[in-house]
Formats: C-alpha cells, structure tokens, sequence
C-alpha cells in the first residue's frame, strides 16, 4: 500500500518529502498567526530560544565595540578624529585585515561609507602624500557623496529622497556594511528628540530589512572635559542611545595632546570591557598615505581627564561674569561653556552676580 501511495504521487510530480515540508509551513504560518498580539510577537521562552538558534552568532566587526547586526554610533567633540576612525575600521572590514590592537572576525566584504563631511579632494589628500603616492583602496570600500546635481523630484521632500538613495545604494550593491558620517545631514537637528526618533527608527528598520551592520558617526555638544565621557554627552542622548545597540565615544587626552582614547558607553553582545578602567589608548599618526588611529596601550579615564586648578576656576568664572553681562540666560551660558545651568547658577551666587 505504502509503494503504491508514493508511485501515486510521484505520478502527478508530488512526493511525501513535499507533503510533509508544505505541511510544516502551513503549521508554522498557524503558529505565527497565533503569536501576533497587534504590536506583540508573543511566544514562550522556548521557542524565542528555538528561533534564535537557527540565527549565526554576531561577530566583531571592530573589537567588542561594534558587532556584526548593530546599529552602532560613535560620537566624539569636533577634530577628535572620528571619520579618520571610520575610514579606517570601514578599511578594515573591506579587506578582511584586523587594525592593529583591535579584534575583526569576518571576512573581507564590500563596505558603504556615507561621506557628508569631505570632499573628494580632501579625501584624497588624507589618504596620499601631498596628493601623490595615494593609498590602495580595496575595491569593497565603496564611498558614497551627495550628488551637487542630482534634482528631486517634486513630490518629495529632500530627507524623502536622501532615504530613498540610501535604499537604493544597499540594494544595488549588495553591502551588509554600512557607515554614516554623520546622522546631523540626516537630519538637521538630532538633538531634538522630535527628529532624532524618526531618524533612529528608519535606520533601524533598514537593519532589520537588509540584515545591515551599521556605525553612525555624530557630535556632542560643548562639554566639561575634566568629567568621565557619558551616554549624556551625546546631541539628542535619549533617544539615540536608547535606540542604538551599542556606542562608543573618542575622548581627547589633557596629558598629551597627540593621543585620544576610545570608551564603551552602551553595549549589549558583550560586557563592558573599556570602560573608565580600561580605556583604549591611541595616538593619530600618518606613517605613510593613510592617516590612522594606532594603538598604544591600555589605560584609565581619569589620567587623560583635564584636572581643574586655581587658575582654570578664576577663567570660568570670569567668562560667566561676562556672559550674565552681556544678558545671556544660565542656560544659553552653560551650553556656551559645556556647564551645567545649575553650575552657572551657582557661580553667579558665589560672585554675588544673582
């Protein structure tokens, strides 16, 4: 009986492996019907377990810093060296080469660096010496520039359109890797919560639609530079951070001026390990035609972290004096000198200025 069932259905091309495979994604579209709450996916512990095994395991894409699957940001103050790091990290994925001090275990793969900040001819000049003897880029980095040209069409807005591109650019070569520098030509005001949700959300559906890792490079504001760097230091922290899956931020060192250090501020594949502790240590160097951060050891926060003396207190002071002079609001002076308007406040108290 067995024989003649499957003679049966081979006769009409349909076997019993094929039976029982559309069997199973009948049982299986059944079972996700009945997991979608609305908003919800609901599903036992066991089977979220289940669901995740059948997903690879991600990999580091620059150290513990940034994984394989992570919308990651980097932020760091103006001239710290944040594109130079992501040039080269984005230089690194392309060819498959780990930098030096820094751990990458995926294979080399084609890379879309986003470029709002340089020219070409400035690009150019960073990575060759006095415009000639240029570095060898491999293939996989691909750049990516705003075309001065380009027209939009009447229909869409200029972010409508930017959104659009950037799809179309993910698509049309294939790249899983992608590099923002920076979220503020995104959008122009990220550290508005009002514009930097939508911005975090449509990259993080970009992720989850392309299976996409993705570094977004932004700014903070003006800060107190003898504090340890925080998730508070970055334009439009809360939802940013909230929405990214992992940070790290580049601090200045007041030691020496030539070195800059790299600090874990959000993280969920891995554990802290560069925290105030165990900053790592770089100094920026162009040895030949490419200009890099290079590793020089590990160390704490606080030896690189500016120590205030007598001298430094009378200066502040003396500039909220003069900025309260010139009718400006305890807030508008904090933001002007990378204060606290509580700490303003209480100069202005100590001088006899409130």
């Amino acid at each position: 009986m067995e024989l003649k069932t499957n003679f049966e259905f081979d006769k009409y091309g349909i076997g019993v492996e094929d039976i029982k495979t559309e069997a199973e994604q009948l049982l299986k579209q059944g079972n996700e019907a009945k997991e979608s709450k609305g908003l919800f996916t609901v599903k036992t512990a066991s089977r979220w377990i289940e669901q995740a095994k059948t997903r690879p395991i991600p990999k580091m894409l620059f150290s513990e810093f940034w994984f394989e699957g992570e919308l990651c940001i980097l932020f760091a103050d103006t001239n710290l060296g944040k594109s130079i790091l992501a040039v080269q990290i984005g230089n690194s994925i392309s060819r498959g080469e780990q930098i030096r001090g820094f751990k990458l275990e995926t294979p080399k793969q084609p890379i879309l660096y986003f470029d709002f900040e340089l020219s070409d001819k400035q690009f150019e000049n960073r990575y060759s010496i006095k415009f000639e003897q240029h570095y060898s880029f491999d293939n996989n980095f691909i750049r990516v520039e705003i075309n001065p040209d380009a027209t939009i069409p009447e229909n869409q807005t200029f972010e409508d359109y930017l959104n659009h591109s950037l799809e179309r650019s993910i698509t049309e070569t294939g790249a899983k890797v992608l590099i923002i520098d920076n979220l503020t030509y995104l959008k122009n005001e990220t550290e508005k919560a009002k514009d930097a949700l939508p911005l975090m959300k449509h990259l993080k559906a970009l992720k989850n639609k392309y299976g996409l890792s993705i570094l977004a490079l932004a700014h903070t504001p003006k800060r107190d530079l003898s504090k340890p760097i925080t998730r508070n230091d970055l334009q439009g922290s809360k939802m940013l951070i909230n929405f990214c899956d992992s940070s790290f931020s580049i601090g200045e060192s007041h030691s020496d001026k030539n070195l800059r250090y790299l600090k874990q501020i959000k993280q969920r594949n891995t554990e802290q390990i560069y925290d105030a502790e165990n900053v790592c240590i770089c100094q920026i160097d162009k040895p030949f035609n490419f200009l890099q951060f290079e590793f020089v050891n590990f160390g704490t926060e606080r030896e690189h972290l500016k120590q205030h003396t007598e001298k430094d207190k009378e200066n502040l002071n003396e500039k909220v004096n003069e900025l309260k002079q010139q009718g400006r609001s305890l807030r508008e002076i904090g933001a002007e000198l990378g204060i606290s308007h509580m700490k303003v406040s209480r100069i202005l108290k100590d001088c006899n200025m409130l």
